[in-house]
């Protein structure tokens, strides 16, 4: 089962922590539910320290958040930490970190 937690650190930043798997099964909810919530921030931190498994679609998603908030909502900073060795190998095996840019990684 898909969780998160927004904590906002401060006016401009935020934190949310991903916990459960990033697959088909959430691309809605972070569609219609968590990009609105984010775009009152400046930067956002996307925490995977609790996401074990994403999938293509997981992917897709992240390329997608990170899209929508830097042009929709103008944010200026989206960066990920934390991301554990099995979903680490995953983004290695297809560019991910090419897609999106090494700077977005913290």
């Amino acid at each position: 089962m898909f969780k998160y937690e927004l904590v906002k650190e401060n006016e401009e930043m935020g934190t949310v922590y991903f916990k459960g798997d990033l697959d088909i099964e959430v691309a809605e909810f972070i569609e219609q539910e968590l990009i609105p919530e984010l775009g009152e921030f400046q930067t956002i931190h996307l925490d995977l320290a609790d996401v074990s498994f994403v999938d293509s679609t997981g992917i897709g998603l992240l390329i997608h958040l990170i899209d929508s908030l830097k042009n929709q909502y103008l944010l200026k900073e989206v960066l990920i930490q934390n991301v554990q060795e099995a979903v680490q190998d995953v983004f290695e095996i297809i560019g991910f970190r090419e897609i999106i840019g090494e700077s977005a990684f913290v």
